[in-house]
């Protein structure tokens, strides 16, 4: 009887042992690890990639629209202290959630196309809190649209040929960023709008160390070096690091040989204290009241077509990196990836660091092998972690992560062979969606550029029938989203 005990007892206890394994399978059956042939090693290093490839964000989001630089109407401005706390907040907090519901490795943050345009267009008529009121309707309209399956339904209504130019054309784009953010291309006095380096030849150490960051991580990428992007970063961070201390090279706005932003030198501190002050500033209806509702519908329209199509070309591009979209472009889970990307939107205006959308960047992380919502989970970690350890933000310098955005950006080509170029009615619209979005820095132009070609084309071919009723729905909002200067100013001057 007391060994029949015994051996119950022992029974009882044997599961003990073996919780952290289970824990671990019940991990990787949430998250599908396994059944998309990731490991737990490559989710943890894509998403440190994703992040370290982010972190400029926790750092160009108060360049953007914080200090005196950004003031509003009443001659306001964020505090760039707090914007950039918020900023980590934020992302962390909603790429964490993106991770846990869509279970897909994009991470979000603060847009730079509307954080830029409120920051340029907005501000000058109201206040950074009724701007932000605006950002929270914004997204408001957005999870609507993706509760509903409206966004969904859009999304399908896209022909497969549009999707593949749409993951081409921001492979192109974020390999522009990279260009551009790395000092490799730049603004010329006059004549062509870009050039090579500084009157075409390269002249400073920070683009050279990006030349030698695109070069390490291609090797590794090619050598198929487990952790290829996380090392090249890493290595080529050290090199940045040893060049500033002998050279002490200043940023690029003192020096144009300089730094383009973030001087990669070891912290004198850690730690520091985050300031959440900002957090449920904002004025839901009050740009309405200060410049007419007609206006401010039209600061909303602008608002939702950018974060709409935006977050979806992206999304398309990174859900196709991932091997996880299907024939049609959609993939697992999508309605809900609509729903939390709109409540970044809404959260964004919340914490005033304007709307928080999917990131390009992440399609770093992808490349370093990042496969499911894990990756997002570590990456929204860190995020939050960088609200403590701003100082640890500033050693990565632009150039390095700029290397690592033109690398995925040349894996993301790939998706160029499903476009069919001999036929000239699938060719242009996918051309110009392509070549659109670099050349104008916008994903949304360069997906409203292609609806609106394939839709006239195909129309003008005797093809009109095969363009679904929403895609030509939709081509007639870009074209008003398009010509919406002349119409404000007929706004402003009737008022």
């Amino acid at each position: 009887m007391s060994q029949s005990t015994t051996v119950r007892n022992d029974a009882d206890r044997t599961p003990e042992p073996e919780a952290p394994s289970t824990i671990k399978g019940g991990i990787d059956r949430f998250f599908e690890i396994t059944g998309r042939g990731s490991t737990y090693g490559r989710e943890i290093r894509g998403g440190i990639v994703t992040f370290v490839t982010m972190a400029y964000i926790v750092i160009l989001n108060p360049l953007i629209i914080g200090g005196i630089n950004a003031s509003d109407v009443e001659g306001h401005f964020l505090d760039p202290a707090q914007v950039g706390a918020a900023t980590g907040l934020t992302a962390g907090v909603m790429t964490i959630l993106f991770g846990v519901v869509a279970r897909l490795p994009f991470a979000i943050a603060a847009g730079l196309g509307i954080n830029s345009f409120l920051a340029v267009s907005v501000v000058g008529n109201v206040t950074w809190q009724e701007a932000m009121g605006l950002v929270v309707i914004n997204g408001i309209i957005i999870v609507v649209l993706g509760a509903t399956g409206a966004r969904t339904a859009i999304f399908r209504a896209v022909p497969k040929a549009l999707k593949a130019s749409i993951t081409v054309g921001i492979g192109l784009f974020i390999a522009f960023i990279g260009f551009v953010d790395s000092g490799f291309v730049t603004r010329t006095p006059g004549g062509p709008p870009v050039q090579l380096g500084d009157a075409g030849s390269i002249t400073s150490i920070p683009t050279a160390i990006f030349l030698l960051g695109v070069v390490l991580i291609g090797i590794l990428v090619a050598r198929k070096v487990p952790g290829g992007i996380l090392i090249g970063i890493v290595a080529t961070t050290i090199v940045a690091i040893i060049a500033q201390s002998l050279l002490k090279l200043g940023p690029s706005f003192e020096d144009p040989n300089g730094w383009h932003m973030t001087i990669p030198e070891l912290p004198s501190q850690i730690f520091t204290v985050p300031d959440f002050g900002l957090v449920g500033q904002f004025d839901l209806f009050g740009a309405f009241e200060r410049i007419g509702v007609l206006s401010a519908t039209m600061l909303v329209f602008t608002l939702v077509f950018t974060n709409f199509f935006d977050a979806m070309g992206t999304m398309t591009g990174l859900a196709k990196n991932v091997g996880v979209a299907k024939k049609d472009g959609t993939f697992p889970r999508l309605r809900s990836a609509f729903i939390v990307e709109g409540t970044g939107a809404i959260v964004g205006g919340m914490t005033s660091t304007s709307s928080n959308t999917v990131f390009v960047d992440s399609a770093s992380g992808i490349g370093e092998g990042a496969r499911t919502g894990l990756a997002s989970v570590v990456t929204g970690l860190l995020f939050l972690l960088s609200t403590f350890l701003t100082p640890l933000t500033l050693v990565v310098p632009i150039e390095v992560g700029s290397a690592a955005l033109v690398v995925v950006g040349a894996m993301m080509m790939a998706q160029v062979v499903e476009i069919d170029f001999r036929k000239f009615s699938v060719a242009l619209p996918a051309f110009l969606t392509i070549v659109t979005m670099p050349l104008t820095y916008s994903i949304a132009n360069g997906i409203g550029v292609g609806f609106i070609s394939w839709a006239l084309i195909n129309a003008a071919s005797g093809r009109g029938r095969k363009v679904h009723w929403l895609l030509w729905l939709v081509a007639a909002g870009f074209a008003l989203y398009f010509v919406r200067g002349p119409i404000e100013a007929v706004i402003a001057a009737a008022g």
